[in-house]
């Protein structure tokens, strides 16, 4: 059985883009991960988020 934290997912996501230099990362969406970029924004780790609509969950970039 294959589990999966999407949480931690995101966190890595965005400390992989970091240490590689890239400007923008995309990951699913959903209301906590919206909540945690949030957080991430307000405390300075991020500079900016977008929510990019699509037919199934969403995509944050």
């Amino acid at each position: 059985m294959t589990m999966t934290d999407p949480i931690a997912d995101l966190i890595v996501r965005i400390k992989n883009a970091i240490m590689a230099s890239y400007d923008k990362v995309e990951v699913p969406s959903s209301k906590i991960k919206i909540n945690i970029v949030k957080i991430l924004k307000f405390e300075g780790y991020i500079r900016n988020y977008k929510i990019i609509k699509d037919s199934k969950q969403g995509i944050l970039v």
